[in-house]
């Protein structure tokens, strides 16, 4: 009995066993074919994604900053912005020098040794007026823990080197590991301080991605393929005026060299170079003698408002003036002033001291395209201003084209005029009584009650409340109220104050029709005067002429362009055009006939009146070559404020280009030479 149980345990014990190798089998058969097809899926499917990643973790791209185009004023010989070579002394780490758990790593001796020699030499070599770098400053610039760059990037360790280091690290290159002397170019801006607002200036590429264009750079650079449009963070970069708007011509294309790196993502050796491209240079249509000339002559007029009185009294607020000369066919803006300006050369190092910027924070803006408040702005007038009596030409054209009067019509002027339920009073300046005139007497003597009587309470008699957006629909066929489209970014489009819902509708146009009810940009005044040139043809206002690459070749030009055309009888044009003949006293002795019309705007300022002066002008009269618009916040009357200053710009564009085509220097050369 006992050994038949023992003979069934063992049979038992078989069964068992048998289950379990069977159960080992099974389950090996199954890790084992698992693993076959992972290394088929790895082999097959995912096996060339490896390989490309494994080969992008050997070999990395690290750019070499691009090489950036030069800017030139209108002949093409004079450099406005232009780039100088540098010498830049960077260090590629070969080793890990970062923390290690937290705790400094015990190499960092190594890197505390290195980082005392090198101040040391620069110390000995510098220049006087070159910063010194602690050697605390040069560790933290060594980027240990690659917070700022990848652990193959070099790192910037000092730029604009002395010849003296210069000579010092090339001789002594052997003893450095890792330090590479780097030519790279600083941006440097005409002394002169030419058209500094419309030229621009730079930043470095990581404090300018509060710009919409820089936040789009920064996302493109993640999925970048070509390595030249890869821009670094201590790139330079256009930050305002030409430098921002033509930013992608004139950078170029980053260089590049190619370096092995092992699974550290350190560097083990370079694999190749690719030089950098230059960006295109840019011709612009600014004429720097033209310009400084009309800078000059805002400060020179600046100066004497605050020395003579006019009407009986100084103008010591008088500290700001714009200017804007724009070619009558092409748009070319020959000058754009925005005075006082400064020397753009504070930007040079991609920042600003609080100090420099305290100085410039008023005056850097643009103000020919923008408007801007003073620092004591509630003592002062901001940059835009109302038109005033500039406007009178438009009010014309529209009366004629509405058909509430035609060029033969006759006025009688009162002297004043009065609208509204409460009989609101308005009078000619000085209280002037005209008598009878036809429209273009109107213009001529600048006749607000005129304005008043014949344009704006006709709108409101035929349109009621709607006359208001009549009269907006015509300011922006002028290019009043609307960006101008001029190749400059952050251009401002005017204030609208008829827009304001404190007035009646029959007084914002009553204010309107004789410039007391929208304020404009001295750029859109300037192009509303070539319309009044032209006969209608609102030219876009362009600073560039042509883009030319390295070796000279023009690659593009600007052509000029037409926005819009404003349809009006040429008579409508002709009687306009001869009601603009204000008399100026600074334009005696002027050997054009030209039109012109004077303009003085009233404004509110810290509860008192003041007068903005402003004035605009073509000529020749009968074939007009530049149009001209001045504004002179707190000048007083246009034309003693703002004329002068237009005057100085048609005489240095004759002198340049001549008014009749024939430049005048070119005469006084050869009156010179005969006379010798």
């Amino acid at each position: 009995m006992k050994k038949h149980s023992n003979e069934k345990d063992e049979l038992a014990d078989k069964r068992r066993f048998s289950y379990r190798m069977n159960v080992f089998f099974f389950a090996s058969f199954v890790i084992f074919s698992v693993i076959i097809v992972r290394l088929a899926f790895l082999q097959f499917v995912e096996g060339p994604e490896l390989s490309q990643e494994e080969a992008s973790n050997i070999t990395k791209d690290v750019p070499l900053a691009p090489v950036r185009g030069t800017i030139y004023d209108s002949t093409g010989t004079v450099k406005l912005a232009y780039s100088k070579p540098i010498q830049s002394l960077y260090l590629t780490l070969y080793k890990n020098y970062g923390d290690v758990d937290g705790q400094p790593n015990p190499k960092i001796g190594e890197v505390q040794e290195m980082a005392t020699r090198l101040h040391d030499v620069f110390e000995k070599y510098k220049t006087p007026n070159s910063e010194s770098l602690t050697v605390d400053q040069i560790i933290e610039e060594m980027d240990l823990n690659s917070r700022k760059a990848n652990g193959f990037m070099p790192r910037l360790i000092k730029s604009d080197l002395s010849e003296g280091e210069v000579a010092y690290f090339l001789q002594h290159k052997d003893e450095f590991k890792g330090i590479q002397i780097v030519e790279e170019s600083v941006r440097y801006y005409d002394p002169d301080t030419v058209a500094v607002q419309s030229i621009g200036y730079l930043k470095k590429f990581k404090s300018s991605k509060t710009l919409k264009k820089y936040k789009e750079v920064d996302e493109a650079n993640k999925t970048q393929t070509d390595p030249g449009l890869v821009y670094t963070e201590n790139e330079f970069v256009g930050f305002d005026g030409l430098e921002l708007q033509y930013q992608d011509k004139l950078r170029g294309k980053s260089g590049y060299t190619s370096v092995d790196v092992d699974l550290r993502n350190l560097p083990e050796g370079v694999a190749g170079t690719t030089p950098p491209q230059k960006g295109y240079d840019l011709i612009s249509s600014i004429n720097k003698n033209v310009q400084v000339k009309t800078e000059q002559a805002i400060m020179d007029q600046l100066s004497w408002l605050h020395r003579n009185p006019v009407s009986g009294r100084l103008h010591p607020n008088a500290k700001t003036g714009f200017a804007v000369a724009m070619e009558v066919d092409t748009g070319k803006v020959v000058a754009a002033a925005s005075m006082p300006d400064y020397d753009t050369n504070v930007w040079r190092t991609g920042s600003i001291s609080t100090e420099d910027y305290d100085k410039i924070k008023y005056i850097y803006q643009n103000g020919t395209i923008r408007g801007f408040l003073p620092s004591d702005s509630k003592k002062r007038a901001e940059s835009v201003v109302l038109l005033g009596s500039t406007i009178k030409p438009l009010s014309v054209l529209i009366g004629l084209k509405e058909g509430f009067f035609t060029t033969n019509s006759v006025y009688i002027d009162r002297g004043s005029t009065t609208f509204g339920g409460d009989n609101r009073r308005v009078q000619n300046s000085s209280g002037h009584v005209y008598g009878a005139m036809y429209p273009r007497d109107a213009i001529r003597h600048s006749s607000n009650v005129f304005m008043i009587d014949e344009i704006g309470k006709k709108l409101y008699s035929r349109y009621g409340a709607k006359g208001v957006d009549v009269w907006d629909k015509y300011m922006e066929q002028f290019g009043l109220g609307i960006k101008t489209g001029v190749d400059l970014p952050n251009e401002w489009a005017g204030r609208k104050e008829y827009e304001s819902e404190t007035e009646s509708s029959l007084t914002k146009l009553a204010y309107a029709s004789f410039g007391q009810q929208g304020k404009y940009t001295t750029m859109q005044l300037a192009q509303y005067t070539v319309m009044l040139a032209n006969k209608g043809k609102r030219m876009e206002p362009q600073l560039v002429k042509e883009f030319r690459d390295s070796e000279g070749n023009v690659v593009e030009k600007v052509k000029p362009k037409v926005l819009s055309t404003a349809d009006f009888s040429d008579a409508y044009w002709n009687e306009v055009q001869r009601g603009m003949a204000t008399e100026v006293s600074a334009f005696g002795g002027f050997p054009y006939d030209f039109a012109r019309k004077t303009g003085t705007s009233t404004q509110n300022i810290g509860g008192k009146l003041v007068d903005n002066g402003v004035f605009i002008a073509f000529a020749p009269r009968n074939n007009p070559k530049l149009a001209v618009a001045v504004m002179i916040p707190e000048g007083g009357f246009g034309s003693n404020s703002a004329a002068p200053v237009a005057r100085a710009i048609f005489d240095a564009y004759d002198q340049e280009f001549g008014l009749d085509g024939v430049p005048k220097k070119n005469k006084d050369k050869e009156t010179e030479t005969s006379t010798q």
